[in-house]
């Protein structure tokens, strides 16, 4: 027994639970609905959410997270200023869940020009602006941006500091109870606005079987919502202070992604993501937001989409 007390002592302690985080987007609630259903080991992973999507950005580049759900813009922007990051799953693709709310006085788009407009500090938040300044027959200079994190746009619009936000499910749902009024969404986008899980490379290469857990996580919280969607909804809603109704509706404004899709975005020189990601990317830097184009080889790791994936998943 003395020699096993030894080597029980010596033995290294157990690695800690992988950290992820997550942004205010009611795409990532596969994850929360895990967690929730008690499908998460909270031994191999820790979920955090975050304010908003810059923040979850930050963190990331600081060191406190080992993966993050993230916009494909940010994820570029982050390999460009030097991170060490994989993309290894596409999470989810928005249809009409990234939207220009504005004040119910306002009588037309074009009522804007002068206007402040409140928004993330994002690409999205760019690429949904030019969309909105086009459909109003506006130029740049027409309005003036208040860069602030999601969470606090609500307060802007309320107290007139703003008349529009751009915003995303599901503060875009509680903008509307409060009374502001959709007036574009990403439908109308070239581009469809991406959400990516990225990890850093040396978690990838340290513990890969952790990993692809976290796509495993996500895929069965997936396959939970997919199966109960009315279930799901009583469970996540509340949280999000929105009825069920109006959450199951905010869930139509996506095309969420299983690990089978992921590797069928992921795969390949002609892969979508690779093709969006490029147009973007040109986008991007003739914005002067991305300073290098991507090294899309190095970028990309299909390898947890490529495990994790189950037979029969559709394509």
């Amino acid at each position: 027994m003395v020699w096993l007390s030894l080597l029980t002592a010596c033995a290294p302690p157990p690695a800690a639970p992988l950290v992820l985080g997550l942004g205010p987007w009611i795409g990532y609630d596969p994850f929360i609905l895990a967690r929730e259903e008690r499908l998460v080991d909270g031994q191999r992973l820790k979920l955090i959410e975050l304010s908003s999507s810059t923040a979850t950005m930050r963190h990331f580049r600081n060191g406190l997270l080992d993966l993050a759900a993230m916009t494909l813009d940010q994820a570029l922007q982050l390999a460009a200023q030097g991170m060490d990051l994989r993309i290894i799953a596409v999470l989810n693709e928005s249809r009409g869940a990234d939207v220009v709310m504005v004040s119910p006085a306002m009588a037309g788009l074009h009522q804007l020009k002068g206007q402040v407009i409140v928004a993330e500090s994002s690409t999205a938040s760019v690429l949904m602006l030019r969309s909105l300044l086009d459909v109003a027959g506006l130029q740049a200079g027409d309005v003036q941006i208040l860069p602030m994190e999601s969470s606090q746009h609500l307060g802007v619009l309320q107290t007139r500091r703003a008349v529009a936000a751009i915003s995303y499910e599901p503060m875009a749902t509680r903008l509307a109870a409060s009374g502001y009024v959709r007036s574009l969404d990403s439908r109308q986008l070239d581009a469809r606005i991406m959400r990516v899980l990225v990890v850093r490379h040396e978690v990838l290469q340290q513990r890969a079987d952790d990993v692809d857990q976290v796509l495993r996580v996500w895929a069965a919280g997936l396959r939970q919502l997919e199966a109960d969607p009315q279930g799901a909804a009583l469970v996540l809603a509340p949280s999000l202070e929105m009825a069920s109704e109006a959450y199951l509706d905010a869930m139509e404004g996506l095309r969420q992604m299983t690990p089978a899709d992921s590797l069928a975005y992921l795969a390949g020189v002609q892969a979508p993501l690779r093709q969006r990601g490029q147009t973007l990317a040109e986008a991007l830097m003739a914005m002067g937001q991305l300073t290098q184009a991507p090294d899309w080889n190095r970028l990309v790791d299909i390898g947890p989409a490529g495990r994790t994936q189950q037979p029969g998943e559709r394509p």
